[in-house]
């Protein structure tokens, strides 16, 4: 799909601040309020608009830890990543999971609310997960950019 000047603004306002009114939005963008609709439909259309959501800061929910677990799943089961992740997946405290090429398979991101959570989190519903052959815990110290979008 090509994307011109004026969709560009569109997104780069879009993501800036996705809650903004429409007519804020239009206007921003240097668009009229029907050109905005008109063109955030076809961008949803095309797929460069996947979903609009909400972005929790789950400090603010008490959560305090964040650790990124990255795992070395036992290959010689064929099956060893669905299960796995289909068992991670089961885990309310994990937040995101990612597979990679190379060394690491699996990574996911956990929360919880403070140290003895986590320690309760890794021993009951970590460690108890398929086809773990290595893992390895980064603890989040701090996020210094956090940006999903490209810059338009």
């Amino acid at each position: 799909m090509q994307v011109d000047d004026a969709d560009r603004r569109i997104l780069r306002h879009h993501l800036a601040e996705p809650g903004m009114d429409r007519a804020e939005l239009a206007r921003r963008a240097g668009v009229t309020p029907a050109t905005l609709w008109r063109r955030l439909e076809r961008l949803r259309e095309a797929g460069v608009i996947r979903a609009e959501a909400a972005v929790i800061d789950w400090r603010a929910l008490g959560y305090a830890v964040e650790v990124s677990l990255r795992f070395t799943l036992d290959k010689t089961n064929s099956r060893a990543f669905d299960e796995f992740i289909a068992a991670a997946r089961e885990v309310p405290e994990v937040v995101a999971i990612e597979t990679f090429l190379g060394r690491v398979d699996v990574r996911l991101n956990v929360i919880a609310r403070d140290m003895a959570h986590y320690q309760e989190v890794y021993r009951r519903r970590i460690l108890t997960l398929p086809h773990i052959a290595e893992l390895d815990a980064l603890m989040l110290i701090a996020t210094i950019k956090d940006e999903s979008g490209l810059p338009l």
